[in-house]
């Protein structure tokens, strides 16, 4: 059941208001005033429950119990069945003698609409290297400045809104251990993301983790020359994900998006600096304490160990 947001009372509610009177011997005039209804709206579940019991306190559909001028079943199949021949809905439409607004509502209604909607899917095709460092995600996520608990904390959207400007979370993560490493930085520029890679592959390398390649997306930062130079200088290959096509660093998207929801937006922050404090510790738990489903439910650490050999 889906109860309205402005709704005093859900089911267990209005039973409960049915009991005091029926059960209890409450005064209507009471039982309304405890449930912080209307003496009218007490009658009009007490007489609903009297005409059908606990299941006439459910909401009722605000679908009519009849449309004459649905089109029938027979008409909607034969528009899918032309749809599935590749005919347009204009086309649908004149071999039918229906208006083209009918047949185009008809289609969308059972996801024909386009065209490519008839296209099979390609299949998913996941990847996952098999040694630690041989393909490292790097990615980034803009973050607004925080002057204050904004509104994804408090979800009130009507104050004024704040212009405090923007930091950047970049992150890393090897394709085969999960292991994750990140930072915030005031700007996504290639400086930036050049000193954010030599931070990662070190911290990587304190973990015994060689990195041999880098994918990216197609920000400005990673196609310049001085981040070329500086893969070249590191002896790493710099691969580019296909344009539109984000899907390619999932890995980086994905974690991304679990550090906005466990970290960045998983408490409200005073400042900044304190979300900023905040992200060693989680990135910790993340590593060291968080079972992965991606790697068969155990943490990025030991997925790590795993694969290097190590016995702890």
């Amino acid at each position: 059941m889906n109860v309205h947001e402005n709704a005093r009372m859900t089911v267990h509610g209005r039973l409960l208001l049915v009991m005091r009177v029926r059960e209890q011997g409450w005064r209507v005039v009471d039982a309304a005033q405890a449930s912080g209804v209307s003496v009218r709206s007490a009658y009009k579940w007490l007489a609903r429950w009297r005409a059908g019991g606990e299941r006439a306190l459910h909401d009722r559909s605000s679908a009519p119990a009849r449309c004459p001028t649905r089109l029938p079943t027979a008409v909607t199949d034969a528009i899918a069945r032309l749809r599935r021949q590749r005919l347009s809905g204009p086309q649908i439409a004149r071999r039918l003698g229906r208006p083209v607004s009918t047949v185009g509502l008809a289609l969308r209604r059972q996801g024909l609409g386009r065209l490519s909607a008839l296209e099979p899917k390609p299949p998913v095709i996941r990847y996952q290297r098999a040694n630690p460092g041989e393909l490292l995600h790097i990615d980034t996520k803009k973050l607004g400045r925080i002057d204050g608990v904004g509104h994804r904390i408090t979800g009130d959207r009507t104050g004024p809104r704040r212009r405090s400007g923007w930091e950047i979370l970049h992150v890393a993560i090897d394709d085969a251990a999960r292991l994750a490493y990140s930072e915030i930085l005031p700007d996504e520029r290639k400086t930036s993301a050049i000193a954010f890679l030599d931070r990662a592959r070190a911290w990587f390398g304190r973990h015994g983790v060689a990195i041999l390649r880098v994918m990216t997306d197609n920000g400005s930062a990673y196609r310049s020359h001085a981040f070329r130079h500086a893969c070249t200088d590191a002896k790493l290959r710099h691969i580019r994900t296909r344009p539109y096509t984000p899907r390619t660093n999932g890995k980086a998207e994905r974690f991304i998006q679990t550090a906005l929801r466990e970290w960045a937006y998983a408490q409200p922050y005073a400042s900044s600096l304190e979300r900023s404090q905040a992200i060693d510790p989680w990135l910790h738990h993340y590593n060291h304490h968080r079972p992965h489903a991606g790697i068969h439910g155990t943490t990025p650490a030991q997925r790590l160990n795993n694969l290097l050999g190590n016995d702890n």
